[in-house]
């Protein structure tokens, strides 16, 4: 079992940049593949970025890719998503998400545990 809890949201300008963080618990962190995905108002639940289990393997979303980065600190159980060059089609409401399978999945349904949520707000 992982439990997982997001921080770092808020309200930023365009241009500007966000570090979000997921701290998570359980032994076997270490294991899984994390994922960050987010959700607007009336859409669905989108990819934005994913890491292996090492930190080694990475992928993006094209809408993200250049401006997001994706890491993980597996002594501190937290993984990390920089967010730079924020545009307001960013805002959205951001998930953490642990997958125990052994490759990058971009679908929520290849993410078996889920945070809880934070906004990001990006003004125009």
């Amino acid at each position: 079992q992982v439990q997982l809890v997001e921080s770092g949201g808020g309200l930023v300008q365009a241009g500007g940049s966000l570090r979000l963080s997921c701290a998570a618990s359980g032994r076997t962190f270490s294991s899984y593949v994390m994922g960050w995905f987010r959700q607007a108002p009336g859409k669905e639940r989108e990819f934005v970025a994913a890491i292996n289990w090492s930190g080694s393997v990475t992928y993006y979303a094209d809408s993200v890719k250049g401006r997001f980065t994706i890491s993980r600190d597996n002594a501190k159980i937290t993984v990390y998503l920089q967010m730079n060059s924020l545009k307001p089609e960013d805002t959205a409401v951001y998930y953490c998400a642990a997958s125990s399978y052994a490759t990058i999945g971009i679908r929520p349904r290849d993410y078996a545990y889920w945070g809880q949520g934070t906004q990001v707000t990006v003004s125009s």
